[in-house]
């Protein structure tokens, strides 16, 4: 290959008039050539006369799109091309120099010859070209002769890498029973080779497994039927392999595989069938209505929506009896009781029951209906049941007080057994709590047990149980409803107590009132009312009663020129009378105040006392006055409170009153050192006491006697003190609540001897008061004190013992 090489570069030099202007790289691997672009670049040289400019020389550089072969496996480095420059005289004056992608790693240049060569096997699917830069220089001076230059080698594909499947492995569906050439899905295998280069990347898909149900287009890679009317109901799923091979699927091409899983979706192809054409049930009479009482079922093929069956009831025998739904879980036909089963009337029924589905697909109603037919016979049963009444309730009437033992009505029940039983009735009691009603046990009358009354309770709702005499467990009941019926007994009455006033102005003739009456009878249709002015009222010069004939009236002016001065109250009988049997009247009277009114009638007011009130005066005015009296008042109240809390207190506080002062405050005082709180002089010195001194809070109703002298002797005080206790027991003025009552004097000649500590002039010198402070805070001066006492003659007496 590099003699050829060597002859296209001599020939090449011949036809370009005889000069070495462009060189052409050696043909690519494969016998393809490809024709580069030929560039024509001024190479720019320094003048040999030594001035400061360049000179443009004519050089150039000729090179193609190298290409090296990807996946190299020979033992030495392979040839990728030459390059070559018209200013290289072959005497070695000129270097080549490579950079760019992968130059001195990949690619390498002979310095001297231009020759590129590639290091190592490549892989066009990791990089697909390089770009690298080449330029000529001096050899001694290492100086540019031209420019840099920018060529390309690319990576010549080879086929190496096989189709794949990169979404693989696949699922579809596609309709059952459906035509040749339905779609299904469509596969796409990816070739990492070069499209553009041979039929590397050129792939062809096949089917290795799935025939004859489906096909594939060797091009597009679509899958479709190939075999019609594939049922699901024989098999549902399949499994297809597909291939896609490259090169054309030419032999020697690499090849990738992939699996596609195909399932038949459900049509509605197939019509509900009964495993049995006869269905045999037995029910008992008594069944309960809207009970279930059997079931069939019709199988289906199909699934899903497809497979749901709707059933039906042919009309006929059973239709008015049962009805049929269907189980959305099993798709079964439960069959329901619509009315109550007689064993007595009919022992059994026989009809048809169709069974279809629901949604149909008119694809395959040519088929045949799709719809299947079977035949249901049910047998009664006989069951024992209780009596039967021959009415499901009973309407009675009875007059109110209708005498006890009045038979109102009967009841019927009888045994539609075979048996036959007798029946005996009975009252409820719970129904029946007071016993107004009594009933025959074998005749079922009822009748009364007292006297009813209608306005008590107007209707009785009782409840008759009939028992079978040979199972008196049994039973059946019926209600019966006892309307009492009214009589006329009470007399009609005034609707309501009506408040009606006439206005001063009022004219002979006008309507000022309309009312009506009530009647606590039963109000039966055509119930009327009458209404007049009794015969001793007929002379009345003031107002009538005027019957307008539609159970109302109204009470009419007969003059006018009412004056409340005169009269403001008008009393007015009614004669109201019914049209019951017997008729019943009463008479009721009417209020009538005379009232100030507007021209039009409207009210003003109908106070007599709005008379006399000054003309002129508006109504905030008058609140306005009645607001000024209100807080005088409270001004005196609180003047006169204020006055008598002060002159109390005056004569409370008073300290020339001898007598005890009743004190009240919250804290402890502190004993008998405390002297602030009260003044004991008064009472240590009887001198300053005056005759005949009362109490100045409360005022005296009796006399005190005259007191006498007192001395200072310890008689006179204490006669004195007598004195004053008699007075406090007989003094019917004294407050009613309790005195503290202190006096300073203690008295002589007690038993106990004298309480007080300022007489104990006497004390025991071995005797221990630690214990005082044991006694608690109150106690703690008068510890301290005996405690000093006690250490002051203990010294005392080891100073006497020294000497």
């Amino acid at each position: 290959m590099l003699t050829r090489n060597c002859l296209l570069l001599f020939l090449w030099i011949l036809v370009d008039e005889g000069s070495v202007s462009s060189l052409r790289p050696p043909s690519p691997p494969l016998g393809r050539s490809r024709t580069g672009r030929e560039h024509a670049k001024s190479l720019v040289g320094p003048m040999r006369n030594g001035a400061a400019g360049y000179q443009r020389v004519k050089r150039g550089w000729v090179w193609n799109q190298f290409f090296v072969l990807e996946e190299y496996m020979g033992s030495d480095p392979q040839y990728v091309g030459k390059l070559h420059t018209d200013l290289d005289s072959g005497d070695s004056g000129v270097k080549y120099t490579l950079s760019g992608d992968g130059a001195g790693s990949i690619f390498t240049i002979d310095q001297t010859t231009g020759d590129i060569h590639a290091l190592r096997s490549l892989d066009r699917e990791e990089k697909p070209y390089y770009t690298l830069r080449a330029q000529a220089v001096d050899i001694d001076t290492n100086r540019p002769l031209e420019p840099e230059s920018e060529f390309v080698i690319k990576v010549q594909d080879i086929n190496d890498n096989e189709p794949k499947f990169l979404e693989g492995p696949y699922t579809a569906s596609v309709p059952e029973m459906s035509p040749v050439g339905t779609y299904v899905t469509q596969v796409t295998a990816t070739d990492a080779d070069d499209p553009t280069y041979g039929n590397s990347a050129r792939v062809v898909y096949s089917i290795l497994h799935g025939q004859p149900y489906f096909s594939v287009d060797p091009k597009t890679g679509v899958i479709k039927t190939a075999l019609p009317n594939m049922d699901r109901e024989v098999k549902e799923q399949y499994q297809v392999l597909i291939q896609a091979k490259d090169m054309g699927g030419q032999l020697g091409g690499l090849a990738g595989t992939t699996t596609i899983n195909i399932t038949l979706s459900d049509v509605n192809d197939n019509p509900p069938r009964f495993s049995k054409s006869f269905f045999h049930l037995r029910v008992p009479e008594s069944s309960a209505v809207g009970s279930a009482v059997g079931r069939i079922k019709a199988h289906d093929l199909d699934i899903g929506k497809n497979a749901e069956v709707e059933y039906t009831i042919v009309p006929g025998d059973g239709g008015a009896m049962f009805d049929i739904t269907t189980n959305e879980h099993n798709q079964e036909g439960i069959i329901i009781l619509k009315r109550p089963l007689d064993y007595e009337s009919k022992k059994a029924y026989t009809f048809k029951v169709d069974a279809s589905n629901a949604h149909l697909d008119p694809r395959f109603q040519s088929f045949g209906a799709f719809k299947d037919t079977a035949t249901v016979k049910i047998n009664v049963l006989d069951v024992d049941e209780p009596p039967v009444f021959n009415k499901p309730s009973y309407m009675m009437d009875v007059y109110e007080d209708t005498p006890a033992g009045t038979i109102i009505g009967a009841v019927t029940a009888q045994d539609l057994d075979a048996s036959s039983s007798p029946v005996r009735y009975s009252i409820d009691w719970k129904s029946d709590l007071d016993s107004y009603f009594d009933i025959d046990p074998v005749e079922g009358t009822i009748s009364t047990n007292e006297l009813l009354d209608r306005e008590s309770i107007a209707q009785h709702n009782i409840s008759i149980v009939a028992t079978k005499l040979n199972s008196p467990v049994l039973t059946s009941r019926v209600a019966v409803t006892v309307h009492v019926l009214d009589i006329n007994e009470f007399p009609p009455e005034l609707a309501s107590p009506y408040e009606t006033f006439v206005c001063e102005n009022s004219k002979a003739g006008q309507v000022i009132q309309t009312f009506s009456a009530q009647d606590q009878d039963l109000r039966a249709a055509g119930q009327q009312f009458s209404f007049k002015s009794p015969k001793e009222d007929m002379k009345n010069k003031n107002f009538t009663i005027r019957d307008f004939g539609n159970n109302t009236a109204g009470i009419v002016t007969k003059r006018g020129g009412f004056r409340r001065r005169l009269q403001e109250i008008y009393l007015l009988p009614v004669v109201i009378d019914d049209n019951g049997y017997p008729p019943k009247s009463s008479t009721g009277t009417l209020t009538i105040r005379v009232c100030g009114c507007e021209s039009d009638g409207s009210l003003l007011t109908c106070s007599a006392e709005a008379i006399f009130l000054p003309v002129g005066l508006s109504t905030g005015a008058l609140i306005a006055i009645l607001l000024c009296i209100i807080i005088l008042l409270v001004i005196v109240v609180l003047y006169v409170g204020l006055r008598r809390q002060k002159k109390k207190e005056t004569l409370m506080s008073s300290k020339e009153d001898i007598r005890d002062n009743v004190i009240h405050y919250d804290d402890e005082g502190g004993g008998e050192e405390d002297t602030h709180a009260f003044d004991m002089g008064t009472l240590r010195n009887p001198k300053v006491v005056k005759e005949n001194l009362f109490r100045r809070d409360v005022k005296p109703e009796m006399k005190r006697g005259p007191r006498a002298p007192v001395s200072q002797d310890s008689a006179d005080i204490r006669d004195f003190i007598n004195q004053r206790l008699k007075e406090h027991d007989v003094d019917n003025s004294a407050p009613p609540y309790d005195s503290l009552a202190t006096y300073a004097y203690e008295g002589d000649g007690s038993v106990a001897e004298s309480l007080s500590s300022i007489e104990s002039i006497v004390i025991d010198p071995e005797e221990d008061y630690d214990y005082l402070n044991e006694w608690g805070p109150r106690f703690k001066t008068l510890a301290g004190i005996f405690g000093e006492q006690s250490e002051t003659q203990s010294n005392s007496t080891t100073t006497e013992n020294t000497h």
